[in-house]
């Protein structure tokens, strides 16, 4: 048993998130349920968290048989109302907020227990808005993760008007005791914390680089090696992806009204063009088929 108690866990979503957070929780040896709108996508969000758990055996950060182990612990699904019995569900979908708020209401009907959580790992968009799509506010939370779910140790535990003192002392205990994560706390407001913060950084390179200033080699070249950077910020925002830097901006500026805030044309217009960075293959730099840049 955990220390919050929470062993069946449920994950809407199993793209590049929602799989990260599936392959900690099933390492921390939970029962998870991945759901996705059709068999393939869901048999595709299993096949991330295989890689991922062979990458870790290949750097011997795990071993095979407790990668194993984990991957039996998935069981993946193409229907929401097999989601009834979850103690806790994350919501990992695309970053859309009409989208968030169907899977919100649609959970909140089917999930049997009145004490589950409902938990939203949005990056930028008010979770109050989420939590009133349901008949239960008070257990509805910010969960927000980093990529690489698996690498990074953090997690954002986002507080509303409404979420109950309770649920975030348990979600917080297990984010940090179950998952092992570091935890810091935030109240709902766009962005929260980190992302209140790094958004500014990477709309100013992507500004930099737009005006002509300096290459995207360049960019980030600078900050990597004139700031200990590990990653620049151009391929920071490859790897998040440019459509959710989109999405993050935008949810940004709609609240603070703040010009730093706003997306700049090129970033709208990568967008629009496909070119979203590590996960199409081309952003502000070109990757491999493996995600590895040329």
């Amino acid at each position: 048993m955990t220390l919050s108690g929470i062993r069946r866990v449920g994950v809407v979503g199993g793209g590049q998130m929602g799989a990260g957070i599936a392959e900690v929780c099933v390492r921390a040896g939970l029962d998870v349920l991945v759901g996705e709108t059709s068999v393939p996508a869901a048999s595709a969000a299993r096949e991330r968290v295989a890689v991922s758990l062979e990458r870790a055996v290949r750097r011997g950060k795990l071993d095979r048989l407790s990668a194993e182990a984990a991957l039996d612990r998935i069981t993946i699904t193409s229907h929401l109302t097999d989601f009834e019995d979850r103690q806790l569900i994350v919501e990992a979908v695309v970053e859309d907020e009409d989208t968030k708020t169907q899977v919100f209401s649609a959970l909140d009907k089917i999930v049997a227990d009145p004490g589950a959580i409902l938990a939203t790992n949005t990056s930028s968009l008010p979770v109050m808005r989420l939590g009133t799509a349901t008949s239960r506010a008070d257990r509805v939370v910010g969960l927000h993760f980093f990529n690489p779910v698996p690498v990074l140790p953090l997690v954002e535990v986002v507080t509303t008007l409404h979420t109950s003192p309770a649920v975030a002392k348990e979600v917080t205990g297990f984010a940090s005791e179950t998952l092992g994560k570091s935890v810091i706390h935030s109240t709902d407001r766009a962005g929260f914390i980190v992302n209140a913060l790094l958004v500014p950084y990477l709309l100013s390179a992507i500004r930099m680089t737009e005006s002509g200033f300096a290459s995207a080699a360049d960019v980030d070249r600078g900050m990597e090696l004139g700031c200990a950077h590990p990653m620049g910020p151009l391929r920071l925002a490859d790897l998040i992806g440019l459509d959710t830097v989109a999405s993050m901006a935008e949810s940004l500026y709609e609240e603070f009204k703040e010009p730093l805030y706003a997306p700049p044309p090129l970033l709208q217009r990568m967008v629009e063009a496909g070119l979203l960075g590590r996960k199409t293959g081309r952003g502000f730099h070109v990757y491999d088929r493996g995600g590895e840049p040329r």
